[in-house]
Protein backbone atom coordinates (compact mmCIF):
# COMPACT_ATOMS: atom_id res chain seq x y z
CA UNK A 1 0.00 0.00 0.00
CA UNK A 2 1.11 3.59 -0.61
CA UNK A 3 2.03 5.63 2.41
CA UNK A 4 -0.34 8.37 3.38
CA UNK A 5 1.22 11.81 3.61
CA UNK A 6 0.58 14.33 6.33
CA UNK A 7 0.78 18.05 6.92
CA UNK A 8 0.78 20.27 3.89
CA UNK A 9 1.11 17.40 1.44
CA UNK A 10 -1.90 15.55 2.80
CA UNK A 11 -4.28 18.24 1.60
CA UNK A 12 -3.14 17.87 -2.00
CA UNK A 13 -2.48 14.14 -2.21
CA UNK A 14 -5.92 13.57 -3.63
CA UNK A 15 -4.93 15.46 -6.78
CA UNK A 16 -1.18 15.49 -7.18
CA UNK A 17 0.39 12.91 -4.92
CA UNK A 18 3.69 13.09 -6.78
CA UNK A 19 4.47 16.79 -6.70
CA UNK A 20 7.59 17.76 -4.80
CA UNK A 21 8.83 14.19 -4.47
CA UNK A 22 12.15 12.99 -5.85
CA UNK A 23 11.73 12.05 -9.49
CA UNK A 24 13.62 8.77 -9.67
CA UNK A 25 13.58 7.54 -13.25
CA UNK A 26 15.86 5.81 -15.71
CA UNK A 27 16.40 5.72 -19.45
CA UNK A 28 13.42 4.32 -21.30
CA UNK A 29 14.22 5.54 -24.78
CA UNK A 30 16.92 7.41 -26.65
CA UNK A 31 16.10 10.71 -24.98
CA UNK A 32 15.70 9.33 -21.43
CA UNK A 33 19.35 8.58 -21.00
CA UNK A 34 20.20 10.14 -17.65
CA UNK A 35 19.14 8.66 -14.33
CA UNK A 36 18.16 11.44 -11.93
CA UNK A 37 19.53 10.66 -8.49
CA UNK A 38 18.22 13.70 -6.64
CA UNK A 39 15.06 15.77 -6.47
CA UNK A 40 14.80 18.42 -9.16
CA UNK A 41 14.39 22.09 -8.40
CA UNK A 42 11.97 23.85 -10.73
CA UNK A 43 13.70 27.15 -9.94
CA UNK A 44 16.72 25.97 -11.93
CA UNK A 45 16.01 26.62 -15.58
CA UNK A 46 18.54 24.06 -16.76
CA UNK A 47 16.43 21.32 -15.20
CA UNK A 48 13.55 21.92 -17.62
CA UNK A 49 14.59 19.12 -19.96
CA UNK A 50 14.89 16.65 -17.10
CA UNK A 51 11.43 17.54 -15.87
CA UNK A 52 10.06 16.84 -19.34
CA UNK A 53 11.82 13.48 -19.43
CA UNK A 54 10.37 12.65 -16.02
CA UNK A 55 6.89 13.35 -17.39
CA UNK A 56 7.50 10.93 -20.26
CA UNK A 57 8.72 8.35 -17.74
CA UNK A 58 5.24 8.44 -16.19
CA UNK A 59 3.99 6.58 -19.25
CA UNK A 60 5.97 3.59 -18.03
CA UNK A 61 4.79 3.84 -14.43
CA UNK A 62 1.47 2.13 -15.12
CA UNK A 63 1.70 -1.13 -13.18
CA UNK A 64 -1.34 -0.15 -11.11
CA UNK A 65 -3.32 0.81 -14.20
CA UNK A 66 -3.81 -2.49 -16.08
CA UNK A 67 -5.96 -1.10 -18.87
CA UNK A 68 -6.86 -4.65 -19.91
CA UNK A 69 -8.88 -4.99 -16.70
CA UNK A 70 -10.91 -1.86 -17.43
CA UNK A 71 -11.22 -1.95 -21.21
CA UNK A 72 -11.45 -5.69 -21.96
CA UNK A 73 -12.43 -7.71 -18.89
CA UNK A 74 -15.47 -5.51 -18.24
CA UNK A 75 -16.58 -6.11 -21.83
CA UNK A 76 -17.65 -9.14 -23.84
CA UNK A 77 -14.10 -9.60 -25.14
CA UNK A 78 -12.32 -11.13 -22.16
CA UNK A 79 -12.39 -13.07 -18.92
CA UNK A 80 -10.25 -11.98 -16.00
CA UNK A 81 -8.30 -15.24 -15.86
CA UNK A 82 -5.67 -16.10 -13.27
CA UNK A 83 -5.92 -18.75 -10.60
CA UNK A 84 -9.61 -18.31 -9.81
CA UNK A 85 -12.29 -15.78 -9.02
CA UNK A 86 -10.53 -14.65 -5.84
CA UNK A 87 -7.24 -14.12 -7.67
CA UNK A 88 -7.64 -10.46 -8.56
CA UNK A 89 -10.93 -10.14 -6.70
CA UNK A 90 -11.47 -6.49 -7.64
CA UNK A 91 -11.22 -7.33 -11.33
CA UNK A 92 -13.60 -10.26 -10.80
CA UNK A 93 -16.18 -7.94 -9.27
CA UNK A 94 -15.90 -5.47 -12.13
CA UNK A 95 -16.11 -8.30 -14.66
CA UNK A 96 -19.34 -9.64 -13.19
CA UNK A 97 -20.77 -6.27 -12.14
CA UNK A 98 -21.34 -7.56 -8.61
CA UNK A 99 -20.01 -6.80 -5.12
CA UNK A 100 -18.16 -3.68 -6.28
CA UNK A 101 -17.24 -1.35 -3.42
CA UNK A 102 -15.94 2.18 -3.70
CA UNK A 103 -12.91 1.44 -1.49
CA UNK A 104 -11.17 -1.03 -3.82
CA UNK A 105 -7.47 -0.16 -4.13
CA UNK A 106 -7.16 -0.82 -7.86
CA UNK A 107 -9.27 2.12 -9.13
CA UNK A 108 -7.45 4.32 -6.62
CA UNK A 109 -4.13 3.11 -8.06
CA UNK A 110 -5.32 3.99 -11.57
CA UNK A 111 -6.37 7.45 -10.39
CA UNK A 112 -3.09 7.98 -8.54
CA UNK A 113 -0.91 6.92 -11.49
CA UNK A 114 -2.57 9.35 -13.91
CA UNK A 115 -2.40 12.27 -11.51
CA UNK A 116 1.27 11.48 -10.89
CA UNK A 117 1.77 11.90 -14.61
CA UNK A 118 -0.23 15.14 -14.61
CA UNK A 119 1.81 16.39 -11.66
CA UNK A 120 5.05 15.81 -13.53
CA UNK A 121 3.68 17.54 -16.61
CA UNK A 122 2.61 20.59 -14.62
CA UNK A 123 5.97 20.74 -12.85
CA UNK A 124 7.73 20.55 -16.23
CA UNK A 125 5.55 23.33 -17.65
CA UNK A 126 6.35 25.57 -14.70
CA UNK A 127 10.05 24.85 -15.19
CA UNK A 128 9.76 25.66 -18.89
CA UNK A 129 8.11 28.97 -18.06
CA UNK A 130 11.31 29.99 -16.25
CA UNK A 131 13.54 29.61 -19.27
CA UNK A 132 13.65 31.70 -22.44
CA UNK A 133 13.64 30.33 -25.97
CA UNK A 134 17.13 31.77 -26.38
CA UNK A 135 18.35 29.72 -23.43
CA UNK A 136 16.35 26.65 -24.46
CA UNK A 137 15.49 26.59 -28.19
CA UNK A 138 13.20 23.56 -27.74
CA UNK A 139 11.01 25.38 -25.23
CA UNK A 140 7.80 25.60 -27.29
CA UNK A 141 8.18 22.05 -28.61
CA UNK A 142 8.61 20.71 -25.08
CA UNK A 143 5.61 22.73 -23.88
CA UNK A 144 3.57 21.13 -26.65
CA UNK A 145 4.81 17.66 -25.72
CA UNK A 146 3.83 18.24 -22.10
CA UNK A 147 0.37 19.44 -23.10
CA UNK A 148 0.03 16.30 -25.23
CA UNK A 149 0.97 14.06 -22.29
CA UNK A 150 -1.41 15.88 -19.97
CA UNK A 151 -4.21 15.38 -22.47
CA UNK A 152 -3.38 11.67 -22.59
CA UNK A 153 -3.45 11.25 -18.81
CA UNK A 154 -6.71 13.18 -18.48
CA UNK A 155 -8.22 11.14 -21.32
CA UNK A 156 -7.51 7.92 -19.41
CA UNK A 157 -9.13 9.37 -16.30
CA UNK A 158 -12.15 10.69 -18.18
CA UNK A 159 -13.13 7.44 -19.88
CA UNK A 160 -12.99 5.48 -16.62
CA UNK A 161 -14.31 7.91 -14.00
CA UNK A 162 -16.18 10.55 -16.06
CA UNK A 163 -16.16 13.21 -13.30
CA UNK A 164 -12.60 14.27 -12.50
CA UNK A 165 -10.88 17.40 -11.12
CA UNK A 166 -8.89 19.46 -13.59
CA UNK A 167 -5.62 21.02 -12.47
CA UNK A 168 -3.10 22.64 -14.75
CA UNK A 169 0.16 24.48 -14.14
CA UNK A 170 -1.61 27.81 -13.54
CA UNK A 171 -3.44 26.64 -10.41
CA UNK A 172 -1.67 27.67 -7.17
CA UNK A 173 -0.93 24.81 -4.82
CA UNK A 174 -3.05 26.27 -2.03
CA UNK A 175 -6.10 26.07 -4.33
CA UNK A 176 -5.91 22.32 -4.91
CA UNK A 177 -8.04 21.50 -1.90
CA UNK A 178 -10.96 23.52 -3.26
CA UNK A 179 -11.17 21.98 -6.74
CA UNK A 180 -14.18 19.71 -7.19
CA UNK A 181 -14.43 16.81 -9.60
CA UNK A 182 -17.77 18.23 -10.81
CA UNK A 183 -16.61 21.83 -11.25
CA UNK A 184 -16.67 21.29 -15.01
CA UNK A 185 -19.50 19.83 -17.03
CA UNK A 186 -18.91 16.75 -19.14
CA UNK A 187 -18.44 18.86 -22.28
CA UNK A 188 -16.26 21.41 -20.49
CA UNK A 189 -13.89 18.69 -19.30
CA UNK A 190 -13.61 17.30 -22.81
CA UNK A 191 -12.88 20.83 -24.02
CA UNK A 192 -9.98 21.08 -21.56
CA UNK A 193 -8.53 17.84 -22.89
CA UNK A 194 -9.06 18.96 -26.48
CA UNK A 195 -7.40 22.31 -25.70
CA UNK A 196 -4.24 20.51 -24.60
CA UNK A 197 -4.16 18.35 -27.72
CA UNK A 198 -4.87 21.40 -29.91
CA UNK A 199 -1.90 23.28 -28.45
CA UNK A 200 0.21 20.21 -29.10
CA UNK A 201 -1.03 19.96 -32.69
CA UNK A 202 -0.32 23.63 -33.38
CA UNK A 203 3.20 23.56 -31.96
CA UNK A 204 4.67 20.10 -32.48
CA UNK A 205 6.85 19.20 -35.47
CA UNK A 206 5.73 16.60 -37.98
CA UNK A 207 8.72 14.45 -37.05
CA UNK A 208 10.85 14.14 -33.93
CA UNK A 209 14.50 13.13 -33.81
CA UNK A 210 13.89 10.92 -30.76
CA UNK A 211 11.68 7.85 -30.83
CA UNK A 212 8.82 8.06 -28.38
CA UNK A 213 8.30 11.81 -28.44
CA UNK A 214 4.86 13.02 -29.47
CA UNK A 215 4.62 14.70 -32.86
CA UNK A 216 2.01 16.74 -34.71
CA UNK A 217 0.21 13.68 -36.06
CA UNK A 218 -0.01 11.97 -32.68
CA UNK A 219 -1.72 15.13 -31.43
CA UNK A 220 -4.06 15.09 -34.44
CA UNK A 221 -5.01 11.46 -33.77
CA UNK A 222 -5.76 12.23 -30.12
CA UNK A 223 -7.70 15.35 -31.12
CA UNK A 224 -9.88 13.13 -33.28
CA UNK A 225 -10.31 10.61 -30.49
CA UNK A 226 -11.23 13.17 -27.83
CA UNK A 227 -13.71 14.88 -30.17
CA UNK A 228 -15.27 11.52 -31.04
CA UNK A 229 -15.92 10.75 -27.37
CA UNK A 230 -17.17 14.27 -26.75
CA UNK A 231 -19.58 14.00 -29.71
CA UNK A 232 -21.72 11.40 -27.94
CA UNK A 233 -23.47 13.67 -25.45
CA UNK A 234 -24.39 11.93 -22.19
CA UNK A 235 -26.75 12.94 -19.43
CA UNK A 236 -26.05 12.47 -15.73
CA UNK A 237 -27.18 8.83 -15.98
CA UNK A 238 -24.58 8.09 -18.72
CA UNK A 239 -27.25 7.76 -21.41
CA UNK A 240 -26.38 9.03 -24.88
CA UNK A 241 -28.88 11.79 -25.61
CA UNK A 242 -27.50 13.13 -28.90
CA UNK A 243 -24.51 13.05 -31.23
CA UNK A 244 -23.00 16.44 -32.00
CA UNK A 245 -22.30 17.03 -35.69
CA UNK A 246 -19.79 19.79 -34.99
CA UNK A 247 -17.62 17.45 -32.95
CA UNK A 248 -17.86 14.81 -35.66
CA UNK A 249 -16.65 17.34 -38.22
CA UNK A 250 -13.60 17.89 -36.00
CA UNK A 251 -12.97 14.14 -36.10
CA UNK A 252 -13.07 14.23 -39.88
CA UNK A 253 -10.78 17.27 -39.92
CA UNK A 254 -8.04 15.86 -37.71
CA UNK A 255 -8.12 12.33 -39.06
CA UNK A 256 -7.67 14.00 -42.42
CA UNK A 257 -4.45 15.54 -41.14
CA UNK A 258 -3.11 12.10 -40.27
CA UNK A 259 -4.19 10.67 -43.62
CA UNK A 260 -1.96 13.28 -45.31
CA UNK A 261 1.07 12.08 -43.35
CA UNK A 262 3.51 9.24 -43.97
CA UNK A 263 1.67 6.99 -41.51
CA UNK A 264 -0.27 4.05 -42.89
CA UNK A 265 -1.34 0.47 -42.32
CA UNK A 266 1.29 -2.21 -41.89
CA UNK A 267 1.18 -4.74 -44.71
CA UNK A 268 0.58 -7.49 -42.15
CA UNK A 269 -1.73 -7.05 -39.15
CA UNK A 270 0.71 -9.16 -37.10
CA UNK A 271 3.54 -6.63 -37.38
CA UNK A 272 1.82 -4.33 -34.88
CA UNK A 273 2.39 -6.91 -32.17
CA UNK A 274 5.95 -8.05 -32.85
CA UNK A 275 9.06 -6.42 -31.34
CA UNK A 276 10.89 -6.83 -34.65
CA UNK A 277 8.57 -4.24 -36.21
CA UNK A 278 8.39 -1.64 -33.43
CA UNK A 279 7.88 2.00 -34.39
CA UNK A 280 6.55 0.98 -37.79
CA UNK A 281 4.40 3.13 -40.04
CA UNK A 282 1.16 2.23 -38.24
CA UNK A 283 2.41 3.17 -34.77
CA UNK A 284 1.46 6.83 -34.27
CA UNK A 285 2.27 6.97 -30.56
CA UNK A 286 3.66 4.19 -28.39
CA UNK A 287 5.21 3.67 -24.98
CA UNK A 288 8.89 2.90 -25.53
CA UNK A 289 9.77 0.08 -23.16
CA UNK A 290 13.33 -1.21 -22.70
CA UNK A 291 15.30 -3.72 -20.65
CA UNK A 292 18.97 -2.68 -20.95
CA UNK A 293 18.95 0.61 -19.08
CA UNK A 294 21.26 -0.18 -16.19
CA UNK A 295 18.53 -0.67 -13.59
CA UNK A 296 17.63 -3.90 -11.82
CA UNK A 297 14.50 -4.69 -13.84
CA UNK A 298 14.56 -2.20 -16.68
CA UNK A 299 11.59 -0.26 -18.01
CA UNK A 300 9.53 -3.32 -18.85
CA UNK A 301 5.81 -3.44 -19.53
CA UNK A 302 4.58 -4.22 -16.03
CA UNK A 303 0.98 -3.23 -16.83
CA UNK A 304 0.51 -6.33 -19.01
CA UNK A 305 2.93 -8.83 -17.49
CA UNK A 306 0.23 -10.91 -15.79
CA UNK A 307 -1.12 -12.09 -19.15
CA UNK A 308 1.75 -14.49 -19.92
CA UNK A 309 0.28 -18.02 -20.29
CA UNK A 310 0.96 -20.25 -17.30
CA UNK A 311 2.74 -22.74 -19.55
CA UNK A 312 5.40 -20.11 -20.25
CA UNK A 313 5.59 -18.49 -16.84
CA UNK A 314 2.86 -16.63 -14.98
CA UNK A 315 0.00 -15.72 -14.50
CA UNK A 316 -2.55 -16.32 -17.28
CA UNK A 317 -4.79 -13.28 -16.79
CA UNK A 318 -6.62 -11.39 -19.57
CA UNK A 319 -8.19 -14.38 -21.33
CA UNK A 320 -10.15 -14.01 -24.60
CA UNK A 321 -13.80 -14.96 -24.26
CA UNK A 322 -15.48 -17.63 -26.36
CA UNK A 323 -17.86 -14.92 -27.54
CA UNK A 324 -14.95 -12.90 -28.91
CA UNK A 325 -13.43 -15.90 -30.69
CA UNK A 326 -16.80 -16.68 -32.27
CA UNK A 327 -17.08 -13.09 -33.51
CA UNK A 328 -14.16 -13.75 -35.89
CA UNK A 329 -16.10 -16.47 -37.74
CA UNK A 330 -17.05 -15.55 -41.29
CA UNK A 331 -19.68 -16.52 -43.83
CA UNK A 332 -18.58 -15.90 -47.40
CA UNK A 333 -15.87 -13.74 -45.91
CA UNK A 334 -18.20 -11.41 -44.00
CA UNK A 335 -19.07 -11.16 -40.30
CA UNK A 336 -22.06 -13.28 -39.35
CA UNK A 337 -24.90 -10.80 -39.04
CA UNK A 338 -27.77 -9.89 -41.32
CA UNK A 339 -30.92 -7.79 -41.47
CA UNK A 340 -34.18 -9.72 -41.07
CA UNK A 341 -37.52 -7.89 -41.00
CA UNK A 342 -35.80 -4.64 -40.10
CA UNK A 343 -33.81 -6.15 -37.23
CA UNK A 344 -30.21 -7.30 -37.17
CA UNK A 345 -29.81 -10.92 -36.16
CA UNK A 346 -26.52 -12.47 -35.16
CA UNK A 347 -25.73 -16.14 -35.44
CA UNK A 348 -22.00 -16.02 -34.81
CA UNK A 349 -22.34 -17.14 -31.20
CA UNK A 350 -24.73 -20.07 -31.67
CA UNK A 351 -21.91 -22.50 -32.44
CA UNK A 352 -18.34 -22.20 -31.23
CA UNK A 353 -15.46 -21.58 -33.60
CA UNK A 354 -14.10 -24.75 -35.20
CA UNK A 355 -10.71 -25.13 -36.88
CA UNK A 356 -12.44 -26.62 -39.90
CA UNK A 357 -14.45 -23.44 -40.49
CA UNK A 358 -13.28 -20.13 -41.93
CA UNK A 359 -12.33 -17.22 -39.72
CA UNK A 360 -10.92 -13.73 -40.09
CA UNK A 361 -7.07 -13.95 -40.16
CA UNK A 362 -6.84 -11.39 -37.34
CA UNK A 363 -8.07 -14.07 -34.94
CA UNK A 364 -4.72 -15.86 -35.14
CA UNK A 365 -2.76 -12.76 -34.14
CA UNK A 366 -5.17 -12.06 -31.29
CA UNK A 367 -5.96 -15.38 -29.59
CA UNK A 368 -3.67 -18.29 -28.73
CA UNK A 369 -5.49 -21.59 -29.30
CA UNK A 370 -4.59 -25.24 -28.90
CA UNK A 371 -2.51 -26.60 -31.76
CA UNK A 372 -1.66 -23.27 -33.40
CA UNK A 373 1.83 -21.70 -33.35
CA UNK A 374 2.39 -19.33 -30.45
CA UNK A 375 3.48 -15.91 -31.72
CA UNK A 376 4.03 -17.36 -35.22
CA UNK A 377 6.67 -19.86 -34.03
CA UNK A 378 5.93 -23.17 -35.79
CA UNK A 379 8.21 -24.96 -33.34
CA UNK A 380 6.18 -23.74 -30.37
CA UNK A 381 2.54 -24.81 -30.44
CA UNK A 382 0.11 -23.47 -27.88
CA UNK A 383 -1.36 -26.28 -25.76
CA UNK A 384 -4.43 -26.44 -23.56
CA UNK A 385 -2.13 -27.53 -20.74
CA UNK A 386 -0.65 -24.03 -20.73
CA UNK A 387 -3.87 -22.65 -19.23
CA UNK A 388 -3.81 -22.08 -15.50
CA UNK A 389 -7.47 -22.74 -14.68
CA UNK A 390 -9.27 -23.94 -17.83
CA UNK A 391 -12.29 -25.20 -15.88
CA UNK A 392 -13.07 -21.62 -14.90
CA UNK A 393 -11.56 -19.48 -17.66
CA UNK A 394 -11.31 -21.72 -20.70
CA UNK A 395 -8.46 -22.56 -23.04
CA UNK A 396 -7.58 -19.32 -24.82
CA UNK A 397 -4.77 -16.84 -24.14
CA UNK A 398 -4.10 -13.30 -25.28
CA UNK A 399 -1.40 -12.84 -27.94
CA UNK A 400 -1.05 -9.18 -28.79
CA UNK A 401 0.78 -7.98 -25.67
CA UNK A 402 2.90 -11.13 -25.39
CA UNK A 403 6.10 -12.17 -27.19
CA UNK A 404 7.81 -15.35 -28.31
CA UNK A 405 9.67 -16.60 -25.22
CA UNK A 406 12.81 -17.02 -27.33
CA UNK A 407 12.98 -13.23 -27.76
CA UNK A 408 15.65 -11.51 -25.67
CA UNK A 409 12.93 -8.97 -24.85
CA UNK A 410 11.21 -11.63 -22.67
CA UNK A 411 12.55 -11.24 -19.13
CA UNK A 412 12.30 -13.69 -16.24
CA UNK A 413 11.48 -11.85 -13.02
CA UNK A 414 10.62 -15.02 -11.15
CA UNK A 415 7.89 -15.84 -10.49
CA UNK A 416 6.72 -13.29 -13.06
CA UNK A 417 7.72 -12.62 -16.65
CA UNK A 418 7.61 -9.34 -18.52
CA UNK A 419 8.72 -7.99 -21.88
CA UNK A 420 10.10 -4.80 -23.36
CA UNK A 421 8.00 -4.68 -26.54
CA UNK A 422 6.52 -1.24 -27.17
CA UNK A 423 2.86 -0.71 -26.37
CA UNK A 424 1.07 1.17 -29.13
CA UNK A 425 -1.39 3.67 -27.68
CA UNK A 426 -2.86 4.83 -30.97
CA UNK A 427 -2.33 3.40 -34.44
CA UNK A 428 -3.31 4.31 -37.96
CA UNK A 429 -6.10 1.73 -38.10
CA UNK A 430 -7.83 3.60 -35.28
CA UNK A 431 -7.60 6.82 -37.26
CA UNK A 432 -9.30 5.17 -40.25
CA UNK A 433 -12.11 3.70 -38.17
CA UNK A 434 -12.65 6.87 -36.12
CA UNK A 435 -13.02 8.75 -39.39
CA UNK A 436 -15.41 6.11 -40.72
CA UNK A 437 -17.50 6.31 -37.54
CA UNK A 438 -17.78 10.08 -37.76
CA UNK A 439 -18.74 9.95 -41.43
CA UNK A 440 -21.43 7.34 -40.78
CA UNK A 441 -23.00 9.43 -38.03
CA UNK A 442 -22.87 12.45 -40.36
CA UNK A 443 -24.97 10.52 -42.91
CA UNK A 444 -21.94 10.22 -45.18
CA UNK A 445 -21.72 6.45 -44.95
CA UNK A 446 -20.68 6.07 -48.59
CA UNK A 447 -17.41 7.82 -47.70
CA UNK A 448 -16.89 5.41 -44.80
CA UNK A 449 -17.13 2.29 -46.96
CA UNK A 450 -13.63 2.51 -48.53
CA UNK A 451 -12.10 3.25 -45.12
CA UNK A 452 -13.56 0.12 -43.56
CA UNK A 453 -12.59 -1.84 -46.64
CA UNK A 454 -8.99 -0.65 -46.24
CA UNK A 455 -8.97 -2.37 -42.87
CA UNK A 456 -10.57 -5.48 -44.29
CA UNK A 457 -8.20 -5.55 -47.26
CA UNK A 458 -5.24 -5.51 -44.89
CA UNK A 459 -6.86 -8.35 -42.93
CA UNK A 460 -7.27 -10.26 -46.18
CA UNK A 461 -3.63 -9.64 -47.12
CA UNK A 462 -2.52 -10.82 -43.68
CA UNK A 463 -3.67 -14.34 -44.54
CA UNK A 464 -0.51 -14.49 -46.64
CA UNK A 465 1.67 -13.07 -43.88
CA UNK A 466 2.90 -14.37 -40.54
CA UNK A 467 -0.06 -16.76 -40.11
CA UNK A 468 0.55 -18.37 -43.51
CA UNK A 469 2.48 -21.24 -41.97
CA UNK A 470 4.70 -23.47 -44.08
CA UNK A 471 3.27 -26.59 -42.47
CA UNK A 472 -0.17 -27.08 -44.07
CA UNK A 473 -1.39 -28.89 -40.94
CA UNK A 474 -0.84 -25.70 -38.93
CA UNK A 475 -2.33 -23.24 -41.39
CA UNK A 476 -5.80 -22.07 -40.31
CA UNK A 477 -8.78 -21.73 -42.62
CA UNK A 478 -9.07 -18.01 -43.31
CA UNK A 479 -11.47 -15.90 -45.33
CA UNK A 480 -12.19 -12.17 -45.52
CA UNK A 481 -14.29 -10.31 -48.07
CA UNK A 482 -14.76 -6.60 -48.68
CA UNK A 483 -18.18 -4.97 -48.37
CA UNK A 484 -19.73 -4.38 -51.79
CA UNK A 485 -22.83 -2.23 -51.79
CA UNK A 486 -25.61 -3.86 -53.78
CA UNK A 487 -23.73 -7.13 -54.05
CA UNK A 488 -23.11 -8.64 -50.63
CA UNK A 489 -24.76 -5.90 -48.54
CA UNK A 490 -27.00 -2.85 -48.63
CA UNK A 491 -24.68 -0.11 -47.44
CA UNK A 492 -27.12 2.26 -45.73
CA UNK A 493 -26.44 4.13 -42.48
CA UNK A 494 -27.83 1.42 -40.23
CA UNK A 495 -25.84 -1.36 -41.88
CA UNK A 496 -22.70 0.79 -42.00
CA UNK A 497 -22.97 1.61 -38.30
CA UNK A 498 -23.29 -2.07 -37.43
CA UNK A 499 -20.40 -3.03 -39.71
CA UNK A 500 -18.19 -0.29 -38.26
CA UNK A 501 -18.79 -1.39 -34.69
CA UNK A 502 -18.09 -5.01 -35.59
CA UNK A 503 -14.92 -3.99 -37.39
CA UNK A 504 -13.64 -2.11 -34.36
CA UNK A 505 -14.20 -5.20 -32.25
CA UNK A 506 -12.19 -7.42 -34.59
CA UNK A 507 -9.41 -4.94 -35.26
CA UNK A 508 -8.82 -3.86 -31.65
CA UNK A 509 -9.76 -7.02 -29.75
CA UNK A 510 -7.72 -7.36 -26.54
CA UNK A 511 -6.28 -3.85 -27.00
CA UNK A 512 -8.24 -2.42 -24.04
CA UNK A 513 -10.81 -0.44 -26.06
CA UNK A 514 -13.98 -2.51 -26.28
CA UNK A 515 -15.74 -1.47 -23.06
CA UNK A 516 -15.09 2.22 -23.66
CA UNK A 517 -16.45 1.89 -27.20
CA UNK A 518 -19.66 0.33 -25.87
CA UNK A 519 -20.10 3.15 -23.35
CA UNK A 520 -19.46 5.79 -25.99
CA UNK A 521 -22.10 4.27 -28.27
CA UNK A 522 -24.61 4.01 -25.42
CA UNK A 523 -25.14 0.25 -25.89
CA UNK A 524 -23.17 -1.16 -22.97
CA UNK A 525 -26.10 -2.43 -20.92
CA UNK A 526 -27.87 -4.25 -23.74
CA UNK A 527 -24.62 -5.70 -25.10
CA UNK A 528 -23.29 -6.93 -21.79
CA UNK A 529 -26.52 -8.42 -20.46
CA UNK A 530 -27.03 -10.27 -23.74
CA UNK A 531 -23.45 -11.52 -23.46
CA UNK A 532 -23.98 -12.71 -19.88
CA UNK A 533 -27.08 -14.64 -20.93
CA UNK A 534 -25.15 -16.69 -23.47
CA UNK A 535 -21.76 -16.84 -21.80
CA UNK A 536 -22.93 -18.06 -18.40
CA UNK A 537 -23.69 -21.44 -19.99
CA UNK A 538 -19.98 -21.68 -20.83
CA UNK A 539 -18.51 -20.04 -17.73
CA UNK A 540 -20.40 -20.88 -14.56
CA UNK A 541 -18.85 -18.03 -12.57
CA UNK A 542 -20.85 -15.62 -14.77
CA UNK A 543 -24.23 -17.05 -13.73
CA UNK A 544 -24.93 -14.12 -11.39
CA UNK A 545 -23.24 -11.52 -13.58
CA UNK A 546 -25.28 -8.46 -14.46
CA UNK A 547 -24.66 -5.04 -15.94
CA UNK A 548 -26.57 -2.37 -14.04
CA UNK A 549 -27.56 0.42 -16.39
CA UNK A 550 -26.97 3.99 -15.19
CA UNK A 551 -24.23 2.74 -12.89
CA UNK A 552 -21.70 0.31 -14.31
CA UNK A 553 -20.82 2.50 -17.30
CA UNK A 554 -18.25 4.27 -15.11
CA UNK A 555 -16.22 3.29 -12.09
CA UNK A 556 -17.03 4.99 -8.81
CA UNK A 557 -14.79 7.79 -7.62
CA UNK A 558 -12.38 6.06 -5.21
CA UNK A 559 -13.56 6.63 -1.67
CA UNK A 560 -9.93 7.22 -0.71
CA UNK A 561 -9.88 10.28 -2.96
CA UNK A 562 -13.19 11.57 -1.60
CA UNK A 563 -11.68 11.25 1.86
CA UNK A 564 -8.51 13.12 0.91
CA UNK A 565 -10.65 15.89 -0.55
CA UNK A 566 -12.72 16.16 2.63
CA UNK A 567 -15.84 15.52 0.57
CA UNK A 568 -15.10 18.22 -2.00
CA UNK A 569 -15.32 15.39 -4.54
CA UNK A 570 -18.78 14.01 -5.28
CA UNK A 571 -19.51 10.35 -5.96
CA UNK A 572 -20.63 9.32 -9.44
CA UNK A 573 -24.28 8.74 -10.22
CA UNK A 574 -25.43 5.25 -9.25
CA UNK A 575 -22.67 4.80 -6.68
CA UNK A 576 -23.92 7.20 -4.01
Amino acid sequence: MRKQTNGKMKKIKYILGCIGTALMFSACSDFLDVATQNGLDPDQANDAERFCNAAYASLMNQRDVKLWAWGDVRSDDAYKGGGGTNDGYTEHCYETGTHIVTTFNEPDGYWFAQYCGISRVNTALNALNLVSEKEFPNKVTRQAEMRFLRGHFYFLLKILFKNIPFVDETVPEHQYQYISNVALTDVEMWDKIIEDFKFAFDNLPEKQADLGRANKYAAAAYLAKANLYKAYRQNEKYEVTSIDAGDLEEVVKYTGEVLKSSYGLETDFAYNFMPEFENGKESIFAIQFSKDDGTMFGNLNFADFLSVPQGLGCCDFHKPSQNLVNAFKTSKGLPMFKMTNGVYSENYDIANYSKSKAADPRLFSTVAMDGFPYKYNEDLLFQNSWNRNPEVYGNFASLKENVDPSCDCFVNLSPYYANSMNKILIRFADVLLMRAEALIELNRESEALPLINQIRQRAQDSANGMVNYSDPDLKPVMEVALYQDGSNCVWNQEFARYALRWERRLEFAMENMRFFDLVRWGICSETMNKYFQSEKARRSYLKEAVFTKNKNEYAPIPQQQIGYSKDVYKQNYGWK
